[in-house]
């Protein structure tokens, strides 16, 4: 059965095919909360409170989006909502710019000498992490969505309620941010 019969179907009360619905997106909304939030009791909590808000809106879901899209901006709203709460820093630009001291600097270092290698490199993977988690939300809610989660810029668009071109303008930002944290552990690496 596909997702819009589905959820016609669990408007009309049947609970098996509401959970049939959660079966099939759990792990992408866990695993959206997981990267946005950062900890796993905190992502257990976000898929639980999207579920619980999704089958209570559910009479008001129209379709104009699918499912899962709508589940997505759920999800990202109550994860930014929890950030919110929890008084994390929130970055303007300008203090991104100053952090990168209004420049982007162009000499990035070249990674692809040894691509396994690096792949499988603990640390790297933690420089990784820990680049993306000191984004400011905004922009860490865009590329999870579009470079991990893999979401077009128009879903993006509207599970954010944003246009598409600051959608793009956040992606652009974000990567940017990611390459310069990027750049200077590769640096380090070389010396």
């Amino acid at each position: 059965m596909n997702e819009l019969e589905l959820v016609e179907r669990a408007k009309n009360g049947d609970t098996k095919a509401f959970e049939e619905l959660v079966n099939q997106t759990k792990d992408k909304i866990y695993n959206l909360g997981l990267r946005i939030l950062g900890n796993k009791e905190d992502a257990a909590d976000l898929l639980q409170e999207t579920y619980i808000k999704a089958y209570e809106s559910l009479p008001k879901f129209e379709g104009r989006s699918s499912f899962s899209t709508w589940l997505y901006r759920i999800a990202t709203n109550f994860a930014l909502m929890k950030l919110r709460k929890e008084k994390y820093k929130k970055i303007s630009i300008d203090e991104l710019k100053e952090k990168t001291d209004g420049t982007y600097k162009m000499d990035i270092s070249d990674w692809t000498s040894n691509p396994y290698f690096y792949y499988k490199n603990e640390e790297l993977k933690e420089v990784l992490n820990e680049a993306i988690n000191s984004l400011p939300p905004k922009y860490k809610t865009v590329f999870i969505l579009h470079d991990i989660e893999g979401l077009s810029i128009q879903e993006i668009s509207e599970i954010l309620s944003l246009s598409i071109p600051t959608t793009k303008t956040r992606i652009h930002r974000s990567r940017l941010y990611l390459r310069e944290k990027l750049s200077e552990y590769f640096k380090k690496k070389e010396n």
